[in-house]
């Protein structure tokens, strides 16, 4: 197969994203598409945040009563030739969750709020879908599936268009004006001016 010439870099060979993956990912012109896909996932990491916060077994005086109930549940589901728990994470459920039932508590309902909240809003999106496909993939590995399969892909496609699916939000902005830990924006000292349609340089696109 031929090598296209501007794919190599002295003696690195780079290979291109095929161009629906250019389109998908990196064309803020379809930002629209994400935006009913992370108003969905957000809203429901929001009501199972708020909900949980409104509820004292969550977070409130007798917090931890709730997840030791559910952790006890999960570790029921052990048994078996085919369980729905593996046994290396039931014993992380065991001897990390269970014994710090009420930090666990506490961070799980604000985790969930946080995620929704940062979703909705389209502020650092990739980073928002990312902890909540890991909290989807912990409930999936303690054998509750409910919406989490759902959620979990959805949340995976999200991180993938990081670039984009929040274009259509406060990622529009703070993209450009933080930058990424590889190439800093206009507000952590960038210098030089950004060659066009990269994040580093505000009002343009990232395709």
């Amino acid at each position: 197969m031929a090598v296209p010439r501007d794919a190599v870099r002295g003696d690195q060979v780079v290979v291109e994203d095929p161009p629906i993956a250019r389109l998908l990912f990196n064309d803020t012109r379809l930002a629209w598409l994400w935006l009913p896909l992370r108003l969905y996932v957000g809203w429901e990491w929001l009501e199972a945040g708020r909900e949980k916060i409104a509820n004292p077994v969550w977070f409130g005086p007798t917090a931890g009563g709730a997840i030791t109930g559910f952790v006890k549940g999960a570790l029921a589901k052990t048994a078996g030739d085919h369980p729905d728990v593996t046994g290396w994470y039931a014993s992380f459920l065991q001897n990390v969750v269970l014994p710090n039932a009420h930090t666990w508590s506490y961070m799980i309902s604000l985790g969930e709020l946080l995620v929704g909240i940062a979703l909705i809003l389209g502020a650092f999106t990739g980073i928002a879908a990312f902890f909540g496909s890991f909290m989807n993939a912990n409930y999936l590995l303690s054998g509750t599936v409910s919406t989490n399969p759902i959620l979990f892909f959805i949340a995976t496609w999200l991180v993938l268009a990081w670039k984009t699916a929040g274009w259509i939000g406060l990622d529009r902005f703070l993209l450009p004006a933080l930058g990424t830990p590889w190439r800093r924006g206009w507000l952590t000292g960038a210098h030089e001016e950004a060659p066009r349609g990269t994040l580093a340089e505000p009002g343009r696109t990232a395709r």
